[in-house]
């Protein structure tokens, strides 16, 4: 897919909140994304949008701040990309672009739960491998991390912005 990548603008929540409603199976998720955004834990600049070539925003992307036992780290958001274009390579190119912002800010580690055959391809790994956990049950293997600086990833149990309720 044919997309421009670019940092989320305040002009962009209406079409952020049509993205997430048409990307999810029931508003809660998009719920999520929205409180994210909200969080006093939102970094500008760090939640990126594609844009097709008719202008529309097409799909999203956050990091927000988390913490990995005492480590500031960053938490990758729910990623939507609208019905219409799924499969079609947007959600990956908004996501390596958060990455790259993160990375190019000096950030040194990101944490996701998700997919674990979707989120190894950006550089993700199981995250208990590297004395990283949760304090709710997940599957081993749908929580990742991930350093952005080749750094070790610090140990410890994440906490997660307020919004992602855990």
């Amino acid at each position: 897919m044919n997309i421009s990548l670019r940092a989320e603008t305040p002009e962009d929540a209406a079409a952020i909140r049509a993205v997430n409603l048409s990307a999810f199976p029931t508003p809660l998720e998009a719920d999520l994304v929205e409180a994210l955004r909200r969080d006093p834990a939102w970094i500008p600049g760090l939640s990126w949008v594609g844009v097709s070539p008719e202008g529309d925003i097409v799909a999203y992307a956050l990091l927000t701040r988390c913490h990995i036992g005492q480590a500031s780290a960053l938490a990758l958001g729910p990623v939507a990309v609208s019905q219409a274009v799924q499969r079609q390579g947007a959600g990956a190119a908004v996501t390596r672009a958060a990455l790259q912002a993160a990375r190019e800010r000096g950030e040194s580690a990101v944490v996701v739960l998700g997919h674990p055959e979707y989120y190894p391809r950006f550089g993700f790994t199981i995250a208990s491998g590297h004395g990283i956990g949760v304090s709710f049950d997940v599957p081993d293997e749908a929580l990742m991390a991930m350093s952005l600086d080749g750094s070790p990833l610090p140990a410890g149990t994440i906490r997660y912005a307020p919004p992602f309720g855990v």
